[in-house]
């Protein structure tokens, strides 16, 4: 039985050192990015360019079949 008390101790004191190992390293600023939100814009415009041209092309095969249609 004091194997399990002493189990828990030693697991306990380890779960609090990693947490105070994460706590020391997010107040350091370890998990900052800088380097993402300047290189977002980039892709969120390609992103929105791409639906746009996927929207205009639809809208051109629309018109070509009516226009087919017609005639």
């Amino acid at each position: 039985m004091s194997v399990i008390y002493l189990l828990l101790t030693i697991s306990i004191v380890v779960a609090l050192v990693f947490f105070a190992a994460f706590i020391i390293s997010v107040r350091s600023g370890q998990y900052d990015d800088s380097y993402t939100p300047s290189v977002r814009m980039l892709f969120e415009d390609e992103v929105v360019k791409t639906k746009a041209e996927n929207s205009d092309t639809k809208i051109e095969k629309s018109i070509q079949l009516n226009k087919k249609q017609k005639l």
